[in-house]
């Protein structure tokens, strides 16, 4: 009697017959089926990790992690714990993840340009380029670099002596350290004023140019301010700076710093990798400009440099960022290929070393997995915010 008194529409709505109500009630199906079967592998999984002792819980992050690691940009030895030894390789990963954009972004779009240059040789290369690195494997490439250039390279007793106390060898880079002495905050603060003074005058060029199009020599200024300032400083207070140079003491070089062969030959391949695919982005993001937008270009007398910079790159940002996006993610998980040449990254830290000693191999890679993603996540949300700034604005 009570469904008779409902309104024929409602009734409607309530049926099975209804394919909204079908929808909604096999995608709670679906959604519970879901839930049931993670929670069945995860008490299994429980329950199979007690049964072999494996640990649950993350009291390991406190041990001592007992190995040592070669390259550390944080202070870390082998006394340190094992949430110590992660921080680490997140530091190793992120150094090698935020250099290799930088390399393979500028890189990439002097390829990019250079594929549509007039010149048939410089055209030429840079296609034989593209075409060749962008079809060989990364992990082939890396192990090229690692194996093929950087090893054999002489032992440190015969090591390349390049000027300004610079020695190339087997083993790495050895550069001289900077040493500080009194006065040199002085030159950072002057660096920080020209920063800053730079920075205003640019933005006072360019409200000057959009009010009446005339161009200040911007470039000039900031050049003049950015040595200027802090060569003042210098020269007020005496030399705050030094640079020690290595000494060579039985078989190795002590004192200075160094650049590890793993980590060149992994920032090498990652850069020459991605450029190649940045490159032809580039390429078809100037492609995807109208003709007419160069033709006006000369029309107002700019040469073809300003006409590259001024005019078309602005407009190709606009198709470029969206899959340039997709390049950098794809370089920063990448990376975890350094365990192949023994780059200390998260992936041969933590989910190698740290795994193996410890058994925690659940905690240990959902960890790892997560921060890949936090990574990428991070990547991809500040090309969409840069992406937005770049997108026309619409009345």
């Amino acid at each position: 009697m009570s469904d008779l008194s409902l309104p024929s529409q409602l009734r409607r709505n309530l049926s099975v017959d209804d394919p909204r109500v079908r929808g909604v009630v096999y995608q709670a199906l679906l959604a519970g089926s879901l839930l049931a079967l993670t929670a069945a592998i995860g008490i299994q999984t429980v329950s199979n990790m007690s049964a072999r002792g494996i640990p649950l819980s993350l009291d390991f992050w406190n041990e001592t992690a007992g190995f040592a690691i070669n390259q550390t940009l944080i202070p870390y030895d082998s006394l340190s714990t094992y949430g110590r030894a992660f921080w680490v390789g997140v530091v190793n990963t992120l150094v090698a993840g935020g250099l290799g954009i930088l390399f393979a972004t500028i890189l990439g779009f002097v390829l990019g340009v250079a594929r549509l240059s007039d010149n048939w040789i410089v055209a030429q290369v840079s296609a034989s380029y593209v075409e060749i690195i962008r079809n060989v494997p990364l992990l082939l490439q890396l192990l090229f670099w690692y194996n093929a250039v950087l090893k054999p390279l002489p032992a440190p007793k015969a090591s390349i002596a390049i000027p300004g106390g610079i020695y190339l060898n087997n083993r790495g880079l050895i550069f001289p350290e900077i040493q500080l002495h009194p006065g040199a905050g002085v030159v950072g603060l002057a660096i920080l004023v020209a920063v800053v003074l730079s920075a205003a005058s640019y933005m006072y060029a360019q409200g000057v140019q959009k009010r009446t199009g005339r161009q200040l020599p911007i470039l000039a200024s900031c050049a003049g301010l950015m040595i200027g300032l802090p060569l003042l400083a210098v020269i007020t207070i005496g030399n705050p700076v030094s640079f020690p140079e290595p000494k060579l003491v039985g078989f190795n070089f002590r004192g200075g710093h160094q650049l590890y062969p793993e980590f060149a030959a992994l920032l090498i391949g990652l850069s020459v990798y991605t450029a190649s695919y940045i490159a032809e982005i580039v390429r078809g993001g100037i492609l995807a400009i109208p003709r007419g937008q160069t033709e006006a270009a000369y029309a107002l007398a700019l040469p073809p440099g300003k006409t590259l910079r001024l005019v078309i790159i602005p407009q190709a940002l606009r198709i470029i960022v969206p899959p340039l996006t997709s390049q950098y993610l794809n370089l920063i998980k990448n990376s975890s290929l350094a365990v192949f040449i023994g780059y200390p990254d998260l992936v041969q830290v933590f989910a190698g070393t740290v795994l193996n000693q410890t058994g925690a191999a659940i905690q240990v890679m959902a960890i790892t997995l997560s921060v890949y993603l936090a990574i990428s996540l991070l990547t991809s949300m500040a090309m969409n915010l840069f992406n937005q700034r770049l997108a026309i604005v619409e009345r």
